[in-house]
């Protein structure tokens, strides 16, 4: 049976923060415990709190000042956190003779349950996710666009080549926590015990693209890797190429001594 919660509320408002690389939740000791998984605690007068491992927070029902409060709290507790954390809010409207959805921007509930919010919560902290890790590309690519040019010009430098290498990583990266860590296309374990709330988790994937995002940041990242290792390739080449001349030119230079020394005896 799912838990009812706001019984006196009729419109919510939901907001994601992805805080840092990393949360600790074992050890958060504010509020109460409503579920485990999500992590869910309670938050001031009424509102809660939603925790993901990966960095990410959705709060609910909660006023300025109230998550203001519980965001100090929390921050001891996050890894690498980010200078300005990437946010995204929705209000959440209860509608009881309504199919449930999103409308111009609003979340339709029939009720306002636990494991109805923690589903809004799932899919608000993945798009939060992702819309960080979009912007992260986009900076990769502009940082990369211009060794390709360089490489156009006949120019190699070995700096270049290390930064090539940090970005290659960084992409790798990038893939490993979206994929490993967040798992952004997998269903919440919570759908296995209540299924009837995979139409919502439907709806709401379809409406953030989650999936459709998702596949082009992999389509980006398979791009950037693609791009760095053909790059380092040929500066790899190029530096081969000059070894080979070097050692032409040091065969040739023993010839010459040869020739010479040789024309000095005989002379």
């Amino acid at each position: 049976m799912q838990k009812k919660l706001f019984p006196d509320q009729e419109t919510l408002k939901a907001r994601a923060l992805f805080l840092g690389k990393k949360i600790n939740i074992d050890v958060l000791e504010t509020g109460d415990r409503l579920a485990t998984f999500p992590l869910t605690v309670t938050v001031g007068t009424g509102g809660c709190a939603v925790l993901f491992r990966y960095g990410a927070v959705v709060l609910v029902g909660l006023t300025s000042e109230e998550e203001s409060t519980f965001l100090k709290e929390l921050n001891p507790l996050v890894s690498g956190a980010f200078e300005s954390p990437e946010t995204e809010e929705v209000e959440i409207h209860l509608k009881p003779a309504k199919s449930e959805r999103v409308q111009d921007s609003i979340v339709l509930l029939q009720e306002f349950t636990l494991e109805r919010l923690q589903i809004v919560a799932d899919l608000l902290s993945k798009s939060v996710v992702l819309a960080h890790y979009e912007t992260s590309l986009a900076a990769l690519f502009d940082r990369i666009e211009p060794f390709a040019d360089s490489l156009q010009q006949e120019q190699s430098h070995g700096r270049e080549g290390r930064e090539l290498l940090r970005q290659l990583g960084s992409a790798l990266l990038v893939q490993h926590k979206i994929v490993g860590r967040v798992e952004m296309i997998d269903k919440p374990e919570l759908l296995w015990e209540f299924p009837e709330l995979d139409h919502l988790y439907q709806r709401l994937e379809d409406e953030y693209e989650i999936r459709e995002r998702h596949h082009g940041l992999e389509r980006k990242l398979e791009l950037i890797s693609r791009t760095s290792l053909t790059v380092l390739e040929l500066m790899q080449h190029s530096s081969n190429l000059r070894v080979e001349w070097y050692i032409v030119i040091l065969i040739l230079v023993e010839i010459i001594l040869s020739l010479y020394s040789i024309f000095i005896h005989g002379a």
